[in-house]
């Protein structure tokens, strides 16, 4: 057999390689096809898959304002930064200059990073001040990312704290106000797609997929210039007295609105360290008191609506004492005889049980509910107390006698500041409001006659002879009441007390009422006529020149006027 010629192997060789070149061409192609026509919708929506992503646009929560559209609560724009895990670690000679930054320690960070390695994204601190914000990215740490966010600012710190209340890192209401109306100021946040590289760095936003709708404005009734006169005078008597808590409201009476609510102790709800959970609650809403003699005046409409006495009867109250079911009730001394009025004045807890005792108890529990005790005021703060007013069914015969002169139903002082205001009112009823422009019709709860008379007794209890006297304001007629409780303890009533005191002005023409409540003042002084009747002149002397309420007491400024000259 003869052997094929060197040429033409070469020729053979030559199409051999040229056919394997052709079919790997053709190959090549086929693939390009089909991965460019067969499959390029799968191949696009892996490669987004690794590489865009939609990312949520936060939303600005609404301003809160005060009545006068001055800020309580805004939120301002922020910086918070995060990490892209893996890369971060790399870095394993900067992590611990980062930590040292972020007051992290070091080991800490690596844990939580290493734990957390298979995702894209981890915070390491949120809405982070400027300064430290400024030194991260000075460091230029390689997986370090700032993401900009909103923190929620409150100008007015502990003065409007327990009102106002905070949110939380998320921006979410967590207590009072920005918790009551947290859907209405929150917003809704919108989206939007990016390219992210590698490192989960945006480099193009692709399209805006839903806007972000920020959160409404919210306005108060509240006015900050009393709300800040009123903690002033609150704190001060708080830490004079050395009781351990205060509280005081204002209201509107023609409207019903809280124009300032103040407790104390109080905390900075722009801390982060908010303290212990009793300074966080609103206690003008949430905490209950035995109201003691405060509660005389709605113990009296209800005699005179009953048609049991009239102001100018007169009324024994000797020997000072009475004894009702085997328990002693007693005035600081004997009174003797006096006018019904003069029961109010001098605040005597036997004459007022007298008049009680001698109407029906269903009666009594009717004028004390239509006045708003035992129920909540409806003005959806969370946290709100009803108080408590027992079932007339339940009673006995010294539960109310009791009851005549505060003991054995509880109240809130925003309860109670409600009730006095409606007798301001020519004895309407309003829902106090914490919103401005609130549609508020009030409820009749008394007869307008007996209002007016009742507030002509309760403007003797400021008077020379009252035990209010500490509460008069110059140049303006003052109506009020003191009130003087024991607070009761797993052994019963002890030693320690609360002392309040409620009324309204200019008596005329009301326009403002105010409660004032000091829990447990320490020392000689504990007498609502001692303690809370000065807190009161002053914040009402301070608000009703604030509203500009013109004065009603000529008397009053022409012996001033006097004095002057």
């Amino acid at each position: 057999m003869t052997q094929p010629k060197p040429y033409a192997q070469s020729i053979l060789r030559v199409w051999l390689t040229a056919g394997i070149l052709l079919l790997a061409c053709v190959a090549l192609f086929a693939r390009a096809v089909n991965l460019q026509v067969m499959e390029s919708e799968f191949l696009q929506s892996e490669g987004e898959a690794r590489f865009l992503r939609q990312v949520e646009i936060p939303t600005v929560r609404g301003t809160i304002l005060d009545r006068h559209g001055e800020p309580l609560a805004v939120s301002t724009p922020v910086d918070s930064i995060w990490a892209h895990p893996r890369t971060l670690l790399q870095e394993t000679a900067q992590i611990p200059m980062l930590a040292g930054l972020l007051d992290i320690p070091a080991d800490e960070l690596e844990r939580r990073l290493t734990q957390r390695a298979s995702r894209e994204f981890v915070w390491l601190k949120r809405r982070v001040h400027p300064d430290l914000v400024a030194r991260v990215v000075a460091l230029d740490v390689p997986g370090v990312h700032l993401e900009r966010e909103y923190r929620r600012f409150y100008p007015t710190g502990e003065v409007t704290a327990q009102v106002l209340g905070f949110t939380n890192i998320d921006d979410f209401g967590q207590e009072g106000l920005e918790l009551a109306y947290n859907s209405w100021l929150q917003g809704e946040p919108g989206a939007k797609r990016v390219i992210k590289d590698l490192f989960g760095r945006t480099v193009q936003e692709v399209e805006l997929v839903n806007e972000m709708q920020p959160g409404r404005d919210l306005q108060l009734t509240l006015d900050r210039r009393l709300q800040y006169l009123a903690f002033r005078e609150l704190k001060t008597a708080v830490l004079e007295f050395a009781a351990r808590s205060g509280s005081i409201v204002i209201m509107d009476v023609r409207t019903g609105e809280v124009l300032a609510m103040v407790n104390y102790p109080s905390y900075n709800p722009n801390s982060s360290e908010r303290g212990a959970s009793d300074g966080l609650r609103n206690r003008a809403v949430t905490d209950v008191l035995e109201p003691g003699s405060v509660i005389k005046p709605f113990a009296m409409a209800a005699v005179l609506e009953a048609g049991i006495a009239t102001p100018q009867m007169a009324v024994d109250t000797s020997p000072g004492t009475r004894e009702v079911a085997g328990h002693t009730i007693r005035d600081v001394r004997n009174y003797g005889e006096m006018t019904v009025t003069g029961l109010l004045t001098k605040s005597s807890n036997v004459g007022i049980v007298d008049l009680v005792l001698s109407m029906d108890a269903r009666h009594l529990w009717g004028v004390y509910s239509r006045f708003g005790f035992g129920e909540v005021t409806g003005t959806g703060f969370p946290g709100e107390s009803a108080g408590v007013l027992r079932d007339y069914d339940r009673w006995r015969k010294l539960e109310q006698a009791t009851l005549a002169y505060g003991y054995g139903l509880s109240v809130t002082p925003l309860q109670l500041t409600r009730a006095t205001a409606a007798i301001a009112d020519s004895g309407r009823l309003r829902q106090p409001s914490f919103v401005l422009a609130t549609d508020n019709p009030p409820l009749s709860v008394v007869d307008p006659v007996l209002a007016h008379n009742l507030a002509a007794m309760m403007e003797t209890v400021i008077e020379p002879g009252g035990t209010g006297t500490r509460a008069a304001i110059p140049g303006y007629r003052v109506a009020g009441k003191t009130g003087t409780s024991r607070k009761a303890g797993a052994g019963g009533y002890n030693d320690r007390y609360v002392a309040s005191f409620t009324g309204f002005a200019p008596a005329s023409r009301p326009r403002l009422a105010a409660t004032v409540v000091i829990n447990d003042p320490s020392g000689e002084a504990y007498y609502g006529g001692q303690v809370a009747a000065p807190v009161f002149a002053r914040v009402m002397d301070a608000g009703l020149r604030l509203f500009n309420v013109p004065p009603d007491r000529m008397d009053a400024l022409l012996v001033q006027a006097e004095v002057v000259e």
